[in-house]
C-alpha cells in the first residue's frame, strides 16, 4: 500500500507550482539553445540572467518573475522595452505546471488502500514489471524515482518542440543530458522501467515455431526474463536504457538512409534521431518503437493542410514524436494493450522489422514513379544558374579596382569621385604628405 501523510491535492497544487517554475526554465532553455551548436555552450548559457525579452535581454522585474500572473500584470509586454512577451511563453509555463501535477497523479498511486496496480502506467495485460524486483526500493521510492525521470525526459520534449517548431532544429542541450541522465539513473536504481528488456508469449511462439525454417526453429522458445530481472536489476535496467537508446535512434536513422537514398533528399534531421534516442532511454525499446509508429498518424494530417494552405510539403517532425510519446504514456493501460500483441510474437519482430525496411525503401520508390508519370518533380528543385549580367561585371571590377588611378601617377579629378569610394582619405594623405 501506498499513501502520504498530507492530502493528494496539497501535492498536486505544490507539484502545479514547481512546474510553472520549470517551464519558465523551459522557455530560457528554448531561447538559448539555439543560438549556439556546442552543447557546453548551450549549457553555460543558463547561468545567465533568466531574461523573459528576447529582444532587450533586460534582468527581469520582480513581477516579471511570477509565471503566467506577471505576463498579465505587465501587459504581456517587456517593462523596459515595451516588446510584446510571445503567449507561447506562458503556455509554455501551464502546460509544464499542468504535465508536473497530472502525470505524478497519472503515475503515483496516492491515498489510502493504494497499490501498485493503481499506477495509470500498469496495463492488466502487460507483462511483469518493477515489483517483481524485492527488498531494493519500497514502491513509493521508485514510483517517484520513475516518474522523475519520466518527467525530466517530458521537459526535454518541451524545449526539444519549441525550438524545432520555430526553427526546424533541435539542440543537443533538450537531449543529450536527458539521455545520459536515463543511461545512469536506470542503472543505478535499476527499478525504473515500464516494460521489462525481452517478453514474448509462449502459446505465440509455439504456434509460429513449426512454420519457420528449421534454421530459425531453435530460437523460437519461451524464455521468461523474470529470474534475470530478479537476479541482476541494475544489469536489467542498464540493458532497458541502452537498447531503447539504440532502438529509438536506429528507427528514425534507417528511415532517415532510406529516404536519402529514395527521395535524393533528407527525410528526417539528425536531431529526430537523437530524440528518439532518448526517448527510447527512458521509456525502454518496445514503447519507444510504438511511439515511431503512432507519430506519422499524427503527423499525416497536419502535413496534408500545410501542404494545401502553404503549398509546403516540410514539416518538423520532432513535435509529432513528443506529442506520441506523451500519448502514450497517459493512455498506457488503453494503448498498450493494442502494441502488446506484436511484441508478444518475440523474434518473429525481427523478420517483421526487415520486412517492414524493405516495404518502407519499396514504397518510397512506388510513390516515386507515380510522380514521374503525372509530371511532378521527384527531387529537391536544384537552383538556376544566375546570369551575368553587365552589372555584375561592373561590381566585380569595381571590387578588384577600387582606385581607377592604381598604378598611375596622380592626376586632378573631381573630388567626390574618390569620396565615394571611400579613397579621399587615404589620397590626400598619400599624396600630401
Amino acid at each position: 500500500m501506498i499513501s502520504y501523510p498530507v492530502p493528494a491535492s496539497i501535492v498536486l497544487v505544490v507539484l502545479f507550482a514547481v512546474g510553472l517554475y520549470v517551464g519558465r526554465l523551459l522557455n530560457i532553455c528554448a531561447l538559448r539553445f539555439a543560438d549556439d551548436p556546442s552543447l557546453w555552450n548551450q549549457l553555460k548559457s543558463l547561468a545567465a540572467p533568466w531574461a523573459v525579452c528576447r529582444k532587450c535581454h533586460a534582468s527581469p522585474h520582480i513581477t516579471e518573475e511570477i509565471p503566467v500572473a506577471g505576463w498579465i500584470i505587465n501587459g504581456r509586454r517587456c517593462r523596459d522595452c515595451r516588446a510584446r512577451v510571445p503567449v507561447t511563453f506562458t503556455v509554455i509555463e501551464l502546460l509544464t505546471g499542468f504535465l508536473f501535477a497530472y502525470t505524478f497523479w497519472w503515475a503515483v498511486p496516492m491515498g489510502a488502500g493504494t497499490g501498485i496496480r493503481d499506477s495509470g502506467l500498469v496495463s492488466p495485460e502487460g507483462p511483469p514489471g518493477p515489483e517483481v524486483i524485492k527488498g531494493l526500493w519500497s514502491p513509493a521510492t521508485w514510483l517517484q524515482l520513475r516518474w522523475l525521470l519520466q518527467m525530466f525526459m517530458i521537459c526535454g520534449l518541451i524545449v526539444a518542440t519549441e525550438i524545432d517548431r520555430r526553427l526546424r532544429l533541435i539542440p543537443d542541450g533538450s537531449t543529450i543530458p536527458v539521455l545520459l541522465v536515463a543511461l545512469m539513473a536506470h542503472t543505478m536504481f535499476g527499478q525504473l522501467y515500464i516494460v521489462p528488456i525481452w517478453f514474448q508469449d509462449p502459446s505465440t511462439v509455439r504456434l509460429l515455431q513449426p512454420l519457420l525454417p528449421e534454421l530459425l526453429q531453435p530460437l523460437f522458445q519461451p524464455w521468461d526474463a523474470t529470474a534475470f530481472i530478479q537476479s541482476w536489476p541494475h544489469l536489467h535496467g542498464l540493458l532497458v536504457s541502452l537498447v531503447g537508446a539504440l532502438a529509438g535512434a536506429g528507427s528514425v536513422w534507417i528511415v532517415r538512409q532510406i529516404g536519402f537514398l529514395v527521395l535524393k533528399q533528407e527525410a528526417m534531421g539528425f536531431g529526430d534521431v537523437v530524440l528518439m534516442g532518448m526517448i527510447g532511454s527512458v521509456i525502454g525499446w518496445q514503447p519507444v518503437l510504438a511511439v515511431f509508429m503512432v507519430a506519422p498518424m499524427l503527423a499525416i494530417l497536419v502535413a496534408i493542410g500545410n501542404f494545401v494552405a502553404h503549398r509546403d510539403n516540410e514539416i518538423p517532425y520532432g513535435p509529432f514524436l513528443s506529442i506520441a510519446t506523451i500519448l502514450l504514456l497517459l493512455t498506457w493501460p488503453h494503448s498498450w494493450p493494442l502494441a502488446k500483441r506484436f511484441f508478444d510474437m518475440g523474434p518473429v519482430l525481427v523478420l517483421m522489422g526487415l520486412f517492414m525496411i524493405v516495404l518502407l525503401g519499396v514504397s518510397l520508390q512506388l510513390v516515386q514513379v507515380i510522380k514521374r508519370l503525372l509530371g511532378f518533380s521527384t527531387g529537391s528543385p536544384q537552383p538556376e544558374e544566375a546570369e551575368w549580367t553587365s552589372a555584375d561585371h561592373l561590381s566585380y571590377y569595381t571590387s578588384e579596382r577600387p582606385d581607377e588611378q592604381t598604378g598611375e601617377w596622380s592626376r586632378d579629378q573631381w573630388p567626390g569621385s574618390r569620396a565615394g569610394r571611400g579613397l579621399k582619405r587615404y589620397h590626400d594623405w598619400h599624396h600630401d604628405s
